[in-house]
């Protein structure tokens, strides 16, 4: 029998629209059972060991955690789930401003606008690598490789993603062939080589005090990582100035408020200019859309 933990819901909060926001919860070790609305996770503890599996759903008002083991850290699992679901991000001021416009007023009649991410900020980083230059049938293959070739199984048989130890106990070729990431193998391996000895610390760029534009050139530094990339990560840490803009992002705006007519990026970027901070954020749930209905 699992054990069942329980966190209590804040204010301005949608289970549906966490889980559902984008495209994280496809990824491994993530698992999204749309039928029953659930999210389930592989968690570690806080040596990065042990991982176990936890089933996240939506019970009276309350976010139910069942945790399939025995033994497990549910200090850490609780900070881990409250991380991933955003649960202490503070978006009253983007609720007020979406507030503002009859086209955006939706976003905070649902509560929509917080982004899963994973309970790492490197594992962020890895996943946002495998999103570029590719379709994502593509991305999600490489990251289950990864979590089936080099994540620490558990109970139950279940794989936690990588630690950076582990990539970087394996060459650039290793990528190449096992992982299938094509140009990102050298990438991947000098990352996972410099956070391991210490060289880099992404995790440090959640609490950052850089300004958003120092925080990419920072972000930027990690070979592969280019504007879209960083953009993608500083919204994972809470930072909306940037647009983040994909093949996809660029499409549906030319669809939704061009006329299906290809446009300049700076034309996207002058429309979204008057969310200032939040832009980034108003961008992809305008998007998105309104999905629930």
């Amino acid at each position: 029998m699992p054990t069942i933990l329980t966190i209590e819901f804040p204010k301005h909060f949608s289970f549906e629209y966490t889980i559902f926001s984008h495209g994280w919860s496809d990824l491994s070790p993530f698992r999204l059972n749309k039928e029953n609305q659930t999210l389930s996770g592989v968690f570690v503890d806080r040596n990065g060991e042990n991982p176990v599996s936890a089933v996240i759903s939506e019970a009276g008002g309350n976010l139910r955690v069942r945790v399939f083991a025995d033994k497990f850290d549910e200090e850490k699992i609780l900070r881990d789930v409250r991380h991933c679901l955003r649960l202490d991000d503070d978006l009253s001021e983007f609720y007020e401003l979406v507030k503002k416009e009859k086209s955006t007023r939706w976003i905070a009649e649902v509560n929509a606008g917080r982004l899963l991410r994973s309970p790492t900020v490197y594992e962020d980083l890895v996943k946002t690598l495998c999103t570029t230059n590719c379709s994502w049938s593509l991305t999600k293959k490489m990251v289950a490789n990864l979590v089936e070739k080099l994540g620490e199984p558990g109970a139950g048989g279940v794989r936690a993603f990588p630690t950076p130890e582990a990539m970087a106990s394996v060459s650039a070729d290793f990528y190449r062939t096992e992982i299938r990431a094509g140009y990102r193998s050298p990438y991947f391996a000098e990352l996972a080589e410099t956070v391991a000895a210490g060289k880099l610390n992404p995790e440090s760029w959640l609490d950052s005090n850089l300004p958003a534009k120092e925080l990419k050139k920072e972000m930027k530094k990690v070979k592969g990582v280019g504007d879209y990339a960083a953009e993608n990560l500083l919204k994972l840490v809470g930072s909306y100035e940037g647009l983040a803009l994909d093949s996809w992002l660029r499409a549906q705006f030319y669809k939704k408020h061009n006329r299906e007519t290809i446009c300049e990026d700076a034309e996207i970027k002058r429309f979204y200019a008057k969310f200032g901070i939040w832009q980034g954020l108003v961008l992809w749930c305008d998007m998105t859309g309104k999905r629930f209905d």
